[in-house]
Formats: C-alpha cells, structure tokens, sequence
C-alpha cells in the first residue's frame, strides 16, 4: 500500500502551494524606512555565448550555493526585507493567529480500509507534523501507531516524510525521508513486528517504493545525484547490503524519468518512463520479482499512456492515434502493444479525460468539459450510465483513493471557492451519497453563505474566451475600489481548478476578492488549452493573464491601484513576464520561487529537471526557441523602466527552482527599476521548494505575505 497517495488524496484533498501576490499604493515612500538601503551585488560580468549571441550575466557568481560572500548577500536580503517590514509584525502575528484558529488542530482522515486494516492519518492539538496509525480489522481495534513525525522531526529544521509503502504481509513498511529539503530522500524500512527500524538504508532516492509479493523485495527509484532526475530502479533485498542492490532498469534519455508502481490488483509492478510528451511502461508479476520486465508498448514521440490492471485485460488512458483529449482502451495482458488496443471509451473533442477508477462491477471517469471537472459512472454489464449530480457553478471534483474493487462505493472529494473540502462517498448502485467528512472551519465567523462565487470569461486579445473563477465576500461590492488579488499557474499543463482556502478567508473578510484567471498552459479547457500555451506559443500564457487582468478593470471590478497578481515557481515566471510586459497594471506582485532565467537554466543541463523540460520550453541549444526564450526570460528582459512593488520568495535548498534565479533577479531589477516601489527577497535558509515543512510554521510564511499585501492595501 502507498501510503502516502492515500493521505495527499484523503486528508489534505486538495494542497496548492499558492501563495498570494502584494501590492502597495502609488506613494510607497510614505511608509518606508528612507534611511535603510537595501543591499546592492556586486557585479562580476559572466559571458554566455551561443548562435553567435552573446548575453552578458553580472550577476552569474551568485549561483555558488557554498560561497560565503553569496550566502552573506542572501542575509542581507533578509535583513532588509525584515526590517522594512518590521512594522507588520503585529498584523503577522494577528493573520497567524486567526488563520491557526480555523484549523481543527486534532483532527483525523477518514479511515481506509486495506488487506485487513484501517488506515487513519492523524493530528494533535499544537503539533506540526502527521501521525500515521493503523487499526486491524474494525474501528474499535487498538491503534497501531506507523509514524509519529513529530518525534521523528525534533532537532530537525526541515522534515518530511513520503512514500509509505506497507508489505503485503503487513509485517513491514518502507519509507522515505528527506531532512533538507531537496527532494532528495532516504529510504527506510520498519519491523512492524518489532517497532524497530531496520539496516535497510537507501540514499537519493525519490522516496517511493513497492514491494513485491514475496514480501522480501522493495523495488525503488534512484536520482542522479547533480540533476535529480530519476534516473534508475534498483531492486533491495531486505537484510541484504544496500550495495548489493540490483540495476533493474535505467532510462539513459536525459529527457525521461523514471518510476516504479503497482497495480491496484497488486498483481503486477509496473516502470514507467515519462518526458513532458511521451511515456513507455514495463511490467513483472509482483509474485515474480526475478523476472525481467517486459515491455508493454515502445515509446513512440508524442504517444502518452498510463496503465492500470483489472482482471485479464490492461486499462490505458491514452492520446493514441490523434486522441488529444485522451481515451480510454484495454489490451490482453498478454498482448499489450497498440495494435491489440480496444476502444473502451473514445475521443471527444470537448471533453478532456483525465482519470478513471476500475471496480469489479463498475468504472469511473473523471472527465473535464467546459472547464469543469465531473464524474461519469458506467457499469461492466452497460445497465447504467450516468453522471453525479453537481449543483455549484465553479468547483474542484475528483477520485479520491479508492483502493479496493469488490466494492460498489466510491469515494471523492470535492470541494468550491465557498465550500470546504468534503470526502464523500458514492453508492454506485443505488445513486446515494454520503458525506463521510466535511473540513471543519472554526472560529465562528465562517459562514459559506456570507461568500459569493462565480465564474467569469475574459476576451483574450487573439479573440479566445478566457475563464476567470472569483470570490468574495457577500458585503464586498465589485468596483474601483475593490482590492483583487488574480492567481495563475500556467503551465505543464497543470489545471489550477476553483479550491476552498480557510486562509483565504483572512483577505476575503478584509474586503478583498480573489480571482484564479484559468489561462492557456493549463488543461482547464481541454488538451489544446496546455498545447496552445506551451513551446512557440507560450507568450499566449502571459498575454492571457494580462488580458484578464485588464478585463477586471475594464469591468470596473477594481483599478490598477489595486489589482495584485501572483504565481509560483512556473507561475513566477509568469509574474516576471507580466512585470515586464505590462507593470502599470498591477499595484504589486508577488512572485514565489520563481522560475526566471529561464535561457541560462534550460542551456545549463548540469541543473535539475533542464533536460526533462525541453518539450514544455524548447530546447535553447536550438536557434529557434533560443531566441523565442530570450523574448519574454525575465531575467534577460529586465529593462530601465518603472516595476510594481515586488515581493520574491526563494528557498535556499530548492531542487525545483534554484535559489539563485530569484536572486539574481532581484538584484537586476534592484539595479534597473526607476521607481521608488519596494522591492524585497525573503530566501528561506532552512527550506526548498514548498517552504516550511511544518503546518504551522507554513502559515507564519503565509502570514507576512497577507500582513505585506493588507499593510499596503490600507496605505
């Protein structure tokens, strides 16, 4: 059993790393300290040349991670930032406390029954981390308690535990640990038996495993120690040394990562290989670990499949044969290559499949049609067909983990702008739902009534209707006044549907709206909306955001004085393109770990993830998209010319963006900008990617972002 797929699709349904972009009025001096300078880099000239082309990088030192003159700059970034905001720490204190308060702090999922246990993920009144407990049988049986991170954690700045993998005989259970924040992690194993954990530890891995039926063998992904891609699976024998740890299969294509995964039978373990645009999958039965894996379709350019196992056939969600917005097939177990596919569940050229669930009487797909996610259920015996009945305007809906097939009970979450996640659980024969758990919202001012949600459709400037999903409170009234902070990702294809925030709420009650502009990059339209968004046509992801910004104005929902935006990581270029472009429309940005240079990273294939990105950006080794790359990386387009108020978040230790691109870019903008707007970096020293590992130390980060934009706003 993988654990932790259970708990990221139960107990926290639906996670974004989302943050929130700031602002300030058009006379920040007012409020700053005039006598505190921020700090400037030095700047050592660094040549990039290339296509006869060459650009010029003052700033290219900062990227020597161990340099003690870099991590002094990056202090001196933070001391900036917090002594010029030193007056919010009220407010910060003020947000925390109330966005603590809504959080039912001893809190539990909603139990998963597994090969004879129920499963509960578990958290305590002032504690941070999760407790992962099992129960033999029934409900009232003794807890058995997995992991405690808490204890797990202490002494640590950063911790986090993935990839719980529980052994078929439910004696052992691996699982990964990462104390960096890189991504990198440790694979260990426990004796359930004995509460002990074993030799067995495995290093720069994914965190994931799967165990084969003898119960003996844990098959895991490897990375590559500088580009951290996952690059092999090694096959581990428990009580053997980790060196003897056998190469099962490597993918030698730099644009390719690979996995290893079961089955929801747990009759098969499948590796699967995947770039942005192509996929292959091998597979062994898991009662013959010392088999070799076979191949069940050569990767062909721009073929996608995902496989699942049910009874005598594969199920394959697939773009085979011009499908852009995918189908569903089966083939023979013994006869999986295209041409033994047969049709299940054709191609629709308005209707985006994007996940399906197999039970032994019926199927589910998860489709998307005009933006909005539902749920079809069909019967084996074709009796029934049906839709689940959604009654909301705009909402985020999809499968939950539903790990068992003799069952006629499915189990999803949904969740909307004014409504809080619930896991509900649907009765396939006889259409009744039951709400099995609905995220508590304390604190006493929460009312789902008191918010007003809709769905709005910008015109793009090529004639495209562009969807915009608002909310706000019911006393708020949409007009020039009205503060607006607008979301967007924007990329790989990654759908940002309309999703409950209980923290949202501490700038919705202050008077704010908050808009997601669901722009081309994504999949919130159907397939030709990532396609129409990425490579040659990627500027059409900025200019949708720009005209959705414009709409809100034009439709006297707010003003540039106070219209905020906001992206992260993919969505921090983004912002960065957006500031460039369009910097008069925005009262401030806030970009988190950004991605914005983006030329000298994706020529840099040394840099995690640059090879395996080449079909999402281009690869810039080719003139054509080195060119198109250079017209909107943020980094290079930075210009002498008025910017918003800007506020750059970055995390030393992040595998996904490096630290120094949001330097970097901030000490170029700080160099260029002729305004007085504020400009700051807060670099995380202790944390990656998603920041604080803690829940709680999550919203304190969160906090001095609302305290930024509120402190602002009211200016």
């Amino acid at each position: 059993m993988n654990f932790e797929n259970f708990f990221v699709r139960t107990f926290f349904p639906l996670i974004y790393s989302i943050t929130f972009a700031f602002g300030c009025n058009s006379n920040p001096t007012s409020m700053i300290h005039t006598n505190i300078s921020p700090p400037v880099a030095d700047e050592i000239p660094y040549q990039h040349k290339i296509h006869g082309h060459i650009r010029i990088d003052p700033y290219y030192w900062l990227n020597q991670r161990d340099n003690s003159e870099v991590l002094d700059y990056l202090e001196r970034e933070n001391d900036y930032y917090q002594k010029m905001t030193a007056h919010t720490q009220g407010l910060q204190k003020e947000l925390y406390d109330e966005m603590r308060a809504r959080i039912k702090e001893d809190d539990s999922s909603v139990p998963y029954f597994y090969n004879g246990y129920w499963y509960i993920t578990r958290f305590e009144e002032g504690k941070d981390y999760p407790i992962y407990l099992r129960k033999k049988e029934v409900l009232t049986a003794d807890e058995e308690i997995l992991f405690d991170c808490n204890e797990m954690a202490k002494g640590q700045d950063y911790f986090r535990l993935v990839g719980i993998s529980v052994s078929p005989d439910n004696t052992k259970v691996a699982f990964g640990v990462d104390t960096v924040s890189r991504r990198q992690y440790t694979i260990k194993v426990k004796d359930l038996k004995g509460g002990l954990i074993m030799d067995t530890e495995i290093k720069n891995t994914t965190g994931g495993s799967v165990w084969a039926s003898d119960n003996l063998t844990l098959f895991y992904n490897k990375k590559d120690e500088q580009t951290l891609r996952s690059e092999a699976v090694y096959k581990h024998k428990i009580n053997r040394p980790d060196q003897d740890d056998i190469l099962v299969y490597e993918e030698v294509d730099e644009a390719y990562s690979v996995y290893v995964n079961s089955s929801k039978s747990r009759k098969y373990i499948f590796v699967s290989c995947h770039s942005t645009t192509t996929s292959e999958h091998h597979f062994i039965q898991a009662s013959q670990p010392e088999s070799d894996f076979q191949l069940i379709q050569a990767r062909t350019s721009g073929l996608e499949y995902d496989v699942e196992h049910f009874g005598d056939h594969f199920y394959i969600h697939t773009n085979f044969n011009k499908a852009k917005n995918f189908q569903i097939m089966r083939t023979p177990v013994d006869q999986t290559t295209t041409d033994h596919w047969q049709p299940l569940l054709p191609h629709r050229d308005k209707v985006l499949l994007e996940d399906f669930e197999l039970f032994d009487q019926y199927w589910v797909v998860n489709e998307r049609a005009n933006g909005l996610s539902r749920l079809r259920v069909m019967s084996w015996d074709n009796k029934e067909d049906y839709y689940i009945p959604i009654d909301e305007e705009t909402y985020a809906l999809y499968i939950s983990y539903n790990p068992e097939f003799k069952s006629s009970q499915l189990r999803y979450v949904f969740n909307s702008l004014t409504t809080p996640t619930s896991v509900i659980e649907f009765d396939m024969s006889d259409q009744q739902k039951t709400v099995l758990k609905t995220q508590e919202v304390l604190g006493g001012d929460f009312d789902p009534d008191d918010y007003t949600s809709k769905r709005l459709w910008a015109d793009a400037r090529d004639g495209t209707k562009i969807p915009i999903s608002i909310v706000y409170h019911k006393d708020t009234q949409l007009s020039k006044n009205t503060p607006i902070l607008q979301y967007a990702y924007g990329s790989y294809g990654h759908t940002i549907d309309p999703y409950f925030s209980s923290t949202r709420l501490s700038l919705l009650n202050r008077g704010f709206a908050f808009a997601i502009a669901h722009i081309r990059g994504g999949e919130y339209m159907g397939r030709h909306w990532y396609e129409e968004g990425k490579l040659l046509k990627k500027m059409n992801t900025f200019y949708d955001f720009i005209d959705c910004s414009k709409f809100l104005i034009q439709q006297k929902y707010t003003t540039a004085e106070h219209l905020y935006a906001n992206g992260g990581s993919a969505g921090g270029l983004l912002m960065g393109v957006v500031i460039n472009l369009a910097p008069d429309l925005y009262n401030g940005v806030v970009a988190d770990v950004p991605f914005v240079d983006v030329v000298t990273t994706m020529l840099d294939d040394t840099i995690p993830l640059t090879t395996s990105e080449y079909d999402e950006w281009g690869n810039p080794n080719d003139k054509t998209y080195y060119d198109y790359m250079l017209s909107y990386s943020p980094y290079d387009q930075v210009k002498e010319q008025y910017y918003p108020n800007l506020l750059v978040t970055s995390g030393l230790h992040d595998s996904q963006v490096q630290y120094f691109e949001p330097t970097k870019w901030v000490a170029r903008l700080r160099a260029h900008k002729t305004d007085q707007n504020l400009l700051f970096l807060d670099t995380n020293m202790k944390a990656g990617h998603s920041g604080a590992s803690g829940r709680f130390d999550s919203l304190k980060e969160l906090a001095k972002k609302y305290a930024f934009i509120i402190d602002l706003e009211e200016k």
